[in-house]
């Protein structure tokens, strides 16, 4: 049995696993989860009834958690690209600044956008609150962390820019990236550029009215 991805393309965690994917061309089928595919939902909840998206299915393996999606991919079809790096030490830094994009970027993105989802103008706006002030301390300790580097742990593509694309993408359309941080513009403008997340984008895009903070017009 070929791999199999439970998610949607809009969504930035299957965005993170698309493209861990696609950075090594892996053979998977694809299947979206929403009102008009009802079967892979209830496929999707019968072996995940937590019922958060991603899932990777290999066989009978049921793999969740974007992050641990990503290193079962490292271990189990592993490609060219190597999205961890063989010394524990190095491998920690990836896993860090992996979880730094996911907790402090794109954890406050959601903050926002589930304010704006309810609908109320009150939670909307402290939504937005929140997630504006937080994500300037996490753009602003970026900003230092990522000098002088390619990608976020060093030289070479990793877990952790799997993770920083979706996350830098929707938090600058939630509280657009200040030109003070010229470091951290450009890694998003690098990221946007990686053909495997270029590729991840243009699948969503078709998606984009449905951002509820409002999809700006670029990207």
């Amino acid at each position: 049995m070929s791999l199999v991805l439970y998610g949607h393309s809009f969504s930035s965690y299957t965005q993170k696993v698309l493209v861990a994917l696609y950075e090594n061309d892996t053979k998977f089928e694809f299947r979206s989860l929403g009102p008009d595919t009802p079967q892979h939902v209830t496929e999707w909840l019968q072996r995940w009834p937590l019922r958060k998206f991603p899932l990777l299915v290999d066989g009978e393996r049921n793999v969740v958690e974007t992050s641990v999606i990503i290193e079962y991919l490292h271990l189990a079809h592993p490609g060219p690209v190597r999205l961890l790096p063989d010394d524990p030490l190095a491998a920690l830094d990836v896993r860090f600044m992996d979880r730094v994009f996911d907790l402090h970027v794109m954890s406050m993105v959601q903050r926002a956008v589930e304010g704006a989802l309810t609908g109320d103008a009150t939670k909307r706006a402290d939504g937005l609150a929140l997630a504006t002030e937080k994500l300037d301390l996490a753009y602003a300790w970026l900003e230092g962390a990522l000098a002088g580097k390619t990608w976020a742990a060093g030289e070479t593509f990793s877990l952790a820019d799997c993770a920083a694309a979706p996350a830098l993408f929707y938090a600058d359309w939630t509280h657009p990236i200040a030109d003070r941080y010229p470091v951290l513009r450009a890694y998003r403008a690098r990221l946007l550029a990686r053909p495997s997340f270029a590729r991840a984008v243009d699948e969503a895009r078709q998606y984009r009215p449905l951002f509820p903070l409002g999809a700006p017009d670029r990207d």
